[in-house]
């Protein structure tokens, strides 16, 4: 097994199983609710910005490992960044898992990038980019205040 692989499922599974930022926000500024039909995996992310900046987010839902974890690492990266950031971190994401890591150059910073390159392996298999990328388009929507349920259809 590769050193990536071995990386990908170790961090996978420890964000699966240990969820960082999970549970619902009191009081968040925006609130988005998301659902992949194919596979059963629901998540809410809850935001709160303060002067153009991700104050705190949150979520919670179910799915599988890869979508919990998806979740887990975005909340933590986006936490205490500008609007501006986030957005641009959504488009920089969603290049890395269904085109490459050519995707990402310039949009993360070096340890974020490391942390969500273990991501890319789902272009492979396009099932799984609907997971990985469910919680972003939830808070890309939570963002612009959508009130809509998110599909990943």
């Amino acid at each position: 097994m590769s050193g990536l692989r071995e990386l990908y499922q170790e961090v996978i599974l420890d964000h699966s199983k240990a969820p960082r930022n999970y549970g619902k926000l009191e009081a968040p500024t925006g609130a988005s609710h998301g659902h992949n039909p194919l596979c059963g995996d629901t998540v809410a992310i809850y935001l709160r910005i303060k002067d153009g900046v991700v104050e705190d987010i949150r979520f919670d839902g179910r799915g599988c490992a890869i979508s919990m974890a998806s979740a887990s690492m975005m909340t933590e990266i986006l936490k205490g960044r500008s609007v501006a950031d986030v957005k641009e971190m959504f488009e920089r994401f969603h290049g890395l898992v269904t085109t490459g890591h050519e995707a990402c150059e310039g949009g993360f910073e070096t340890a974020d990038l490391d942390k969500l390159v273990v991501l890319a392996g789902v272009r492979e298999f396009p099932m799984r980019v609907k997971c990985a990328t469910l919680a972003w388009h939830t808070m890309k929507a939570a963002l612009a205040g959508e009130a809509d349920e998110v599909s990943t259809e």
